[in-house]
This record gives structure tokens, C-alpha cells and sequence, in this order.
């Protein structure tokens, strides 16, 4: 199945403790071939963007910055993998590890709307 994200937009659907993305933050996705980038915001983020690839055509890998409510500048890398739709929906899990703060690690789930 190729990955196609062009102008697609998630929202989480789980995160772990850790994590900083609540249920109420939009993800918007775009793709030009094997590229990927998206801004993020809502909930606890003001502003955040995405960089990354597909890779292999088998699983996206990026780069993620935001700012919080708190005006904390935060960074990390994420791996996200397709799982099987929901309601017709895509849903990609997430293995993501911050590179600030705690350097902690963790897992999420998004889901298209």
C-alpha cells in the first residue's frame, strides 16, 4: 500500500505519559513524493511543525518541533507506522523520543478525520 498523506489531517488518538500532544491537536500532513512535512496546533501546542520522509514506502520518519503553552521550545524524532483503518479512517502508530528536556520515549496513536 503506498503512503499517500498530502494534505490529510490526524488528530491523536492515544499517547503515553510523556507525551506532550493531547487529543485536541490537528496534525496537517503534506507530501511531495518521498517528502513530508505539517504543521501542528491545539491543546497544550501553539505551534509546531513537522520534516520528514517516507521511507521504503512502508513507514513515515521525521523531525518535530513546537512551542507549548508554556513557551517551552521543544524537539524529536518520530517513527510512524500505517495500521490497519478504523471506520474507514487511517491510523498511524507512532514510536517517538524527544531530543530536550528528558530525553524520554514513548508511543501515540493518530487517527485521520
Amino acid at each position: 500500500m503506498k503512503i499517500d498523506i498530502d494534505n490529510t489531517y490526524f488528530r491523536v488518538l492515544s499517547n503515553t505519559k510523556d507525551g506532550e500532544v493531547p487529543a485536541d491537536t490537528v496534525f496537517h500532513y503534506h507530501q511531495n513524493d518521498n517528502l513530508i512535512w505539517g504543521e501542528y496546533s491545539g491543546g497544550g501546542i501553539v505551534k509546531g511543525q513537522i520534516l520528514g520522509k517516507v521511507i521504503n514506502n512502508e513507514y513515515l520518519e521525521f523531525n518535530y518541533q513546537h512551542i507549548n503553552t508554556s513557551f517551552e521550545f521543544m524537539t524529536g524524532t518520530c517513527k510512524s507506522y500505517p495500521m490497519e483503518p478504523m471506520d474507514g479512517k487511517r491510523i498511524f502508530k507512532e514510536h517517538w523520543k524527544w531530543t530536550c528536556r528528558d530525553y524520554s520515549e514513548g508511543e501515540s496513536e493518530i487517527i485521520e478525520v
